[in-house]
């Protein structure tokens, strides 16, 4: 196992369990103490777990931090094929659509590499990467410039500046958390700003996010739950939240965890 696809697999226990120990982890991943104290210390070091005697528990200052895109990319992998999956169904051909930062996006790019005709606008370096590598005549994708944050995504004025001077059909856009009076948030301000720029730019706003990102607020509220469109999740998701979901969006999709 890769060190990254440990540590994303450590974010996942802890963020699940609120703390684990060393020793439980070392058992669970099939490696050394040694080895998890490590990779707790690389995490640690980050700002995305807090170090205890003998564990780990989950970062108080989670609403700020950013997991970086290598260790998302890596959490819930099947939740997010499947949502990309429900998510490509609704790009045509000869439409013009944005791609925004993200492991659930990303996994979305991949499922349009077949599609003709089609415009992209993105600021996900990662997505502009993929495209890169399978290329067609038919397809043109516009990478932004801006600052680059911890998830590959540019952001900042020269973001939305670029943003600004299109008409797009669609904006598929990631969160880091949905909750009922907070919405859709980032733990990154600028990012935050970011998005309601795109979102303005957009016909139809929607938003892939799987259920581990409900009741999570970041620090930065980006939009309102009504404001989307669409929003794919998945089956994981609570009775409850499901509901509040279906009362303010137009749309829920639901795919398999």
């Amino acid at each position: 196992m890769l060190a990254a696809q440990r540590k994303a697999l450590i974010l996942d226990e802890v963020s699940l369990a609120g703390a684990r120990k060393i020793s439980d982890l070392a058992i669970s991943l099939g490696v050394s103490e040694v080895t998890i104290r490590r990779d707790v210390e690389s995490l640690a070091t980050q700002g995305l777990v807090d170090k205890v005697h003998g564990g780990v528990t989950a970062n108080s200052l989670s609403s700020t931090v950013e997991p970086p895109f290598a260790f998302n990319s890596l959490k819930e992998q099947n939740a997010k094929d499947s949502m990309a999956q429900l998510a490509a169904a609704m790009v045509k051909p000869g439409q013009a659509i944005a791609l925004m930062g993200g492991s659930s996006v990303y996994a979305l790019a991949k499922r349009l590499r077949d599609v003709p005709s089609i415009t992209i606008v993105t600021n996900s370096v990662p997505v502009s990467d993929f495209f890169a590598q399978y290329p067609r005549a038919d397809q043109t994708v516009v990478l932004t410039g801006g600052v680059r944050t911890p998830t590959d995504s540019l952001v900042g004025n020269i973001t939305t500046e670029v943003f600004a001077r299109f008409n797009l059909d669609s904006v598929f856009m990631g969160t880091h958390g949905m909750d009922t009076e907070f919405g859709f948030s980032s733990p990154n301000l600028v990012e935050a700003d970011t998005n309601r720029e795109v979102i303005r730019r957009a016909v139809k706003f929607v938003v892939l996010a799987d259920h581990t990102k409900w009741g999570t607020r970041g620090f930065s509220s980006f939009a309102d739950l009504a404001q989307a469109d669409t929003v794919v999740t998945t089956v994981g998701i609570e009775k409850e939240a499901l509901t509040t979901l279906r009362k303010k969006v137009g749309q829920v999709l639901l795919a398999s965890g």
